[in-house]
Parts: structure tokens; sequence; C-alpha cells
């Protein structure tokens, strides 16, 4: 059986299964996407935790005699120091704040680059249960092939049994593979008495994170997965392709989109907001995000710039797994006046992770700040709610992908712009 790391603290995260963990519902889920170095040995301690003082190295020497003299099976030295920083991270009881060693590291990175080897599949750890669910198997992806479903509860992957100390990051590696090989995911599925075990080949995914279409009445439709480094193209690509078909208005569908890279979410609204609009509580025309830390103090403040703007109609569809980068999105494109938000109150992570690389190649991931939208609105632990309210059924829920006209979230948004109701799929 493999070895994983396990640690007491819940994670909420959310990540594409066989590549990496998002922090946030999560995001690797960053807000961030600042991936800073720090040298070791130039930052002070406060008068807290000191792993060096005589207390805490005496205790450590007492519990590794203890073990020396007691413990049963053989140890594993590695497992242990790894298991030790995350104990250090642990100890801030913040579910975002985690260590990652050098290969979890270089396995985070390598989920912005929109290509990686794993089944295809968002996912979640929830704080409050615990649980490993499927968010959304993506679109011609092992995972959707094999038959994957939205809120299905991962129990076991091969041989390993997953419990609620199983971090999202480790349960992650040991679906990633080589390409060709298998993978059994056991999973529980509401509403069924036995688990299912699902056979799944790993193949090289190509993440698209956009798919768009025109709906009935000349309304683009625009379904935006996650927030990573290829989503602003491909995102500017769709609304100039249904614009240039001639939409005359636009639904933008974030329903179990994540989160992701800061930097992705500003440019998509940078190119949608007019640089010279304004809106009551923000600094300057324009401004997208603000950034405070723990001082109340501002860390950065993002805006637009490209001098390019997208004047139609526009409603924003979420729900309970909008998260992140989406309430960015959400958020703002509300407080300028630019959509209707419909569907269920978003999930409501309105804090900022930075990402700071160890000199030994390993990484920390560290809750800085909390972000406000233009308004000054903060979202954290509350969610943005809907201005028109509409939920799917529990059997939808599941689905990957509801039928246009029996979607009554979609129904509701193109009813917000004025539209006929769909009849198509």
């Amino acid at each position: 059986m493999k070895k994983i790391k396990t640690k007491t603290s819940a994670v909420v995260l959310a990540a594409m299964l066989g590549i990496s963990a998002l922090s946030g519902c999560g995001n690797k889920e960053k807000i961030s996407d600042t991936k800073n170095t720090t040298e070791q040995g130039g930052l002070e301690l406060d008068d807290g935790f000191n792993p060096s003082s005589d207390r805490v190295k005496d205790k450590t020497k007492e519990i590794e005699s203890i073990i020396n003299y007691y413990y049963y099976f053989d140890k594993d030295a590695e497992l242990q120091e790894e298991s030790y920083f995350d104990g250090i991270m642990a100890g801030l009881d913040d579910p975002y704040s985690v260590y990652y060693t050098p290969e979890e590291y270089q396995q985070l990175m390598e989920d912005d680059s929109g290509e990686y080897v794993g089944i295809g599949a968002t996912v979640q750890k929830n704080v409050e249960t615990n649980e490993i669910r499927i968010v959304k198997p993506l679109k011609d992806t092992p995972a959707e092939k094999a038959g994957l479903l939205p809120g299905d509860r991962v129990i076991k992957i091969d041989d390993y049994e997953i419990t609620a100390d199983t971090e999202l990051e480790a349960a992650v590696k040991m679906i990633r593979g080589e390409e060709g090989t298998e993978v059994v995911v056991t999973v529980r599925r509401d509403g069924e008495t036995e688990d299912r075990e699902i056979r799944i080949t790993r193949a090289l995914v190509k993440n698209i994170t956009v798919s768009y279409e025109m709906l009935q009445g000349n309304i683009g439709y625009i379904q935006v997965d996650q927030f990573i480094d290829n989503t602003p193209d491909q995102f500017i690509e769709a609304v100039d392709e249904l614009t240039a078909q001639g939409a005359t208005s636009l639904v933008f569908d974030l329903r179990n989109n994540p989160g992701g890279l800061l930097s992705a979410v500003v440019k998509m609204l940078d190119y949608l907001i007019d640089d010279n609009a304004k809106v009551d509580g923000a600094d300057a025309a324009g401004d997208i995000l603000y950034t405070i830390d723990k001082d109340d103090k501002m860390i950065d403040k993002y805006g637009c710039s490209d001098n390019h703007s997208v004047d139609l109609p526009m409603a924003i569809i979420v729900n309970e797994y909008s998260a992140s980068a989406s309430e960015v999105f959400t958020s703002c494109m509300r407080d300028y006046g630019k959509a209707t938000v419909v569907g269920t109150t978003s999930f409501g992570k309105g804090i900022v992770q930075t990402v700071l690389p160890l000199k030994d190649g390993s990484a920390i991931k560290i809750t800085i700040a909390k972000y406000y939208t233009p308004a000054r609105a903060e979202i954290h632990k509350i969610g943005i709610e809907p201005d028109v309210k509409a939920e799917v059924t529990d059997e939808q829920k599941k689905m990957l992908k509801i039928p246009h006209k029996d979607d009554a979230q979609l129904q509701a948004a193109v009813k917000a712009l004025g539209g006929a109701p769909l009849t198509d799929e």
C-alpha cells in the first residue's frame, strides 16, 4: 500500500484531478498567482512558536526517544520530515495555508499550463464534511468517458481508502501517473446503496477551460470551468466569435467553477469593463479588485488598462461551488452594473493566498490578505447572493450537462436578458 501524507486539519481545495490541488473551494485555489522566493533566514520570528527554543527541542527529542524505543513498525524518515512541515502549517488552523514537497510544488505549477497527464476532473474537499467529491469531469476527458459524475464522493483510489485526514494533494498525486496506465477510483454516489469502482486510463489532458455556443434569440452562452493561464485567450476568442455572429446579449456560466489565477480573471474583466467606468466606493475608474493585509493596509489594487469593453446586456450564473476567482468575476461585473447574477449563493472565499518557494524546491502556500470588490464589499464566508434566485433539481446537479430547455438557472438568465424560453437541448 502506498504511503501518503495525512493531517488532521481540514482542507478545502479544488484541483484538476490528476494534476494538483487548486486552493479554494478551492483553488491550488490561489486567488493570487504571486510566486516569490524567501531566503529562509532573513525573516524574524515573533514571540509565538519558535522551533529553535529549548522547550520545543527538548520535547521533540523526548518524543523521538519514545518512538525509537517503542514504535513497532519501520519509520519513514522522509515522511516524518514532511509531516513535521505539514504540522507547522496545520498549526495555523487555516485550511488554505499548506506545505508542498518539491514534487507537489512542481505538480502545482504544472496546473497552470493547461496540459497534463491525468484523468481530467475538478475535485473539492469540503472543510465541514472532509469529503473529497467530484465537482465536474471535463468534457472529452478520461473521467467523463469512464462515467464519473458531479457529486461523486471519492472513497478509495486503487487500494488506498480515503479518510477525513487525507490531503487532497495526496489523493490527486495517487491519481496521477504515466500516460496509458490505469487507476481505479471508487466512488459513493448519492441515492445508491453500492459503491462504484470506476477504472480510468490516464491520458494527456488538454485543458479547454472555456466553451461557447449561440442560443436561441442571439444570446451568446459562455461556460468557464476554471481560471488558468490559457483561460483569458479562450474567453476573449469566445466573446469575439459570438459577437461577430450577432450576439445581442451574453450569459456567463460559472457554476461549479472553483476559481484559479488572479491574473486570468483580471485580464478577462479588463476585456469587458470600460477603463473609465467607476462605481461608488472605488478609488479610481476601472478598479477591479483590492487586496488588504492583516493590518488593514492595501497590498495591491488591480484595474482596467486595455482600452476595451463589451457593451451588451449580460447575465452570470453561479451556484454553491462557484468560488474565489469566480466570485471576483461575478462581484466585479455586478458592481459595475454589467451583469445580472442568477442562481444560488456562491461559495464565499474572499481571501488571498501566495505561493512561496523554499530553497530546497519545496514551497508553502499561505493566506496573506482578504480581497474586496470595487464597491469595497467583502464576500469571505458570505458569498454572493444572486439577483435572481433559481435552482436546479438534486438529480440535475449530478448531470454533466443539463438540457438547456430543462435548466431552470439558464432559463432564468435568459429571461433576465429579455429572451424567450429556450426550447432546444
